[in-house]
């Protein structure tokens, strides 16, 4: 008896689905498994055979080939065992084939047949929509993960007698129903930190909503303990909400990652990611032996934040390069090449120096000037280059730190933001892959980020006064052009450009003395 089953499986951030076949074979008890299984899909037997023990079904005592196709890609994780089991038995025919055929199925066993969690339930849901399956059927933990799409029904099981029961047509299952925009909408405002709870720092605060408005990069230089982190972890708080077509690309990453929790359903706030400085190159772009997403992809649509930058390892810092420009990461290895999306927004933190206090306006430094410049460097130019907004932070007195009165709510700065924004969707509707001014090109900076003759007088001015490098000028005129977008300003003014140029300090030739 020849029984087909259907599972999938995922490669990048796609989902490809697979064909189960399951054949009996008259001779003696013996069990083929075929296809490129890796050891966790040859190791399903053992779990097949306990689940379907404990549960009052036997295993049949007949010769078993399965075969796994296509046969020519590897096959690996345990998510395949219970189409597996559910074949096994239809073979034997402890299990109707009637409906086998209409349905996706996905899930690791357990010993008593308990169906555990698995990755990628949303890109998986997604693609048995695309082949036209009737229903999908996955451990409960995933249900609401899954229901996301539509015009698909979507079954959260808890163990695999009530798989066995559905298609013996003993039990109904309840499809899994989420109201995907009501729920959406409701958690697009929940954030953990707020800007209303910073003390001071009003020119930091403004540097964080010009780089939101444009989607810059910035770096922020200042001492411990002046609040660079604090305000970072704010910054999602005033980023325009996400849309659901961004919401639905950030949890299919998330998904395939494995880092969606229990019962979640589409992520609604931007991501916010903080790796160690210790990371590696590997779990920065992605990849590895199983190839997962790294983290500038668990950041796409959000922000990575890298705390003590120059501590970073100078390799990893490199690889960061591409993406930045490119908005996506290409993993190409011998036996594979994914592709992940990487469009996120890079903001750093570090210390002016090794000790923590040059330029600190009451500790002194101990550093030597050379000891300065050799921190600084550990940043390369290529990657200070890709950053538009560099800031210096000075600590907050105690007059402002002991100020009862509550700070600027992100709430109000949010408005700000999504108008700019509203602004350059509107300028760049016709040009596919540019979304705000941090994405200009050189010719569109010819086009809509031109000052006017006294604009240019002041620029020349900085540009020789404060010894600024020629990559300054093309970060100074993207940021002017956000700042009078925020300003509502059709025409970049002198003052739009005077407060960007005073957001290039560490291309200053003097800063580190």
């Amino acid at each position: 008896m020849l029984i087909k089953l259907f599972g999938a499986a995922v490669q990048g951030n796609r989902c490809n689905h697979r064909h189960n076949r399951s054949q009996q074979l008259a001779g003696a008890l013996s069990f083929f498994l075929v296809g490129l299984p890796d050891s966790a899909v040859k190791e399903s037997h053992e779990r097949i055979v306990a689940a379907l023990q404990v549960n009052g079904y036997k295993f049949p005592t007949c010769q078993i080939v399965i075969n796994m196709a296509p046969a020519d890609i590897r096959k690996e994780g345990s998510s395949y065992d219970l189409p597996l089991a559910i074949g096994i038995l239809a073979v034997s025919g402890a299990v109707s084939p009637e409906k086998l055929d209409r349905y996706l199925l996905i899930g690791e066993l357990s010993l008593d047949g308990s169906l555990q969690p698995i990755k990628g339930a949303l890109p998986i849901a997604i693609c048995a929509r695309q082949q036209g399956f009737e229903g999908f059927i996955l451990p409960k933990q995933n249900a609401r993960e899954a229901a996301v799409v539509n015009n698909l029904n979507v079954y959260g099981v808890e163990n695999i007698t009530e798989v066995i029961d559905f298609f013996n047509s003993k039990r109904e299952l309840e499809p899994t129903i989420v109201n995907t925009r009501e729920e959406f909408y409701r958690s697009q405002t929940n954030f953990p930190f707020d800007f209303a709870d910073v003390k001071g720092q009003e020119s930091v605060k403004r540097a964080l909503e010009v780089a939101a408005a444009g989607g810059h990069n910035l770096i922020m230089i200042g001492a411990p303990g002046s609040g660079k982190s604090m305000m970072a972890k704010c910054l999602p708080s005033i980023l325009p909400p996400l849309s659901l077509a961004e919401s639905l690309e950030t949890t299919k990453i998330h998904s395939v990652a494995g880092k969606l929790g229990k019962d979640s359903s589409l992520i609604a706030v931007r991501p916010f990611r903080s790796p160690h400085h210790t990371i590696s190159q590997v779990a920065m772009v992605g990849g590895g032996t199983n190839p997962q997403p790294g983290e500038i992809s668990l950041a796409h649509n959000g922000v990575l934040f890298l705390d003590e930058l120059p501590e970073f390892n100078r390799s990893v810092l490199e690889v960061l390069r591409q993406p930045l420009e490119d908005r996506h990461i290409t993993i190409s290895r011998a036996k594979y090449t994914l592709d992940y999306p990487a469009s996120f927004t890079l903001i750093a933190s570090m210390n002016p120096c090794p000790c923590g206090y040059y330029n600190h306006p009451t500790r002194h430094c101990v550093c030597t000037p050379g000891q300065v410049q050799k921190y600084l460097n550990r940043i390369s130019g290529p990657l200070l280059d890709r950053i538009d907004i560099q800031v210096e932070i000075v600590p907050v007195p105690f007059e402002k730190l002991a100020e009862r009165k509550a700070g600027e709510p992100s709430a109000a700065i949010r408005e700000r933001v999504i108008r700019a924004r509203q602004i350059q969707a509107k300028r760049f509707a016709g040009l596919p892959g540019i979304h705000c001014n941090a994405q200009m090109t050189s010719r569109l900076l010819h086009q809509y980020a031109q000052p006017d003759s006294h604009g240019m007088v002041l620029l020349r001015t900085a540009m020789e006064r404060f010894n600024l490098s020629a990559r300054a000028y093309d970060r100074i005129l993207k940021v002017s052009r956000t700042i009078a977008d925020l300003d509502g300003s059709e025409a970049i003014l002198p003052k739009h450009l005077a407060e960007a140029i005073s957001y290039r300090n560490l291309d200053r030739e003097n800063w580190a003395g």
